[in-house]
């Protein structure tokens, strides 16, 4: 289920876009009329799509729009009025802030919101893989920690020690990083 954050200083155009958003999908609308607001239920809450109707309670939204872009997985869009529109292009798309111009076209829209779904598809993969790279790099500090202890211990060469992790590990049918942590259990102290 898709859920948005609309911040939107006008009851009228949240209800506006409200209606949008629940034909494109976002079945969960949480609605904000203040940044303090919004920021809030941003803490709170995780959304696929932070939406601001610019301006809020006299801010242009630039802060906000950077805050949400840098603090959140969300995919984050500003509609701000047509004479500000290449100011805060300027101003946001170097913080993957989508800007759109009123009056907002429906069909236009659509396809900005699309182009949400397929950014963010993208962006978790990369999360993902970072996450799962990091996981590696961990588990390899333990397993050359190990390593270390087998060399310093036992007087083996990295070689040696290499491969002792690795046939223990095919021997008892587990990984590498538990014979890593049984190593260091035992020499570490």
């Amino acid at each position: 289920m898709k859920k948005a954050l609309l911040i939107s200083s006008s009851a009228q155009s949240a209800e506006q876009l409200s209606v949008i958003l629940g034909n494109e999908g976002y079945m969960q609308i949480e609605v904000a009329n203040t940044s303090d607001i919004s920021r809030k239920l941003s803490a709170d809450d995780e959304f696929d799509l932070i939406c601001i109707n610019a301006p809020i309670n006299g801010e242009n939204g630039i802060e906000l729009s950077k805050h949400f872009a840098s603090t959140t997985r969300a995919c984050v869009v500003i509609i701000v009025p047509q004479k500000n529109a290449n100011f805060m292009y300027d101003a946001l798309t170097t913080h993957g802030v989508l800007v759109i111009a009123k009056p907002i076209n429906k069909h236009l829209f659509h396809h900005y919101l699309q182009f949400t779904e397929c950014f963010k598809m993208r962006m978790y993969r990369f999360c993902e893989e970072n996450e799962k790279l990091k996981s590696m790099v961990e588990d390899m500090k333990v397993i050359n920690r190990a390593k270390l202890l087998l060399i310093t211990c036992l007087n083996m060469s990295e070689e040696q020690a290499h491969r002792y992790i690795e046939k223990r590990a095919m021997d008892l049918r587990i990984s590498r990083l538990q014979i890593a942590k049984q190593v260091i259990r035992t020499y570490e102290n």
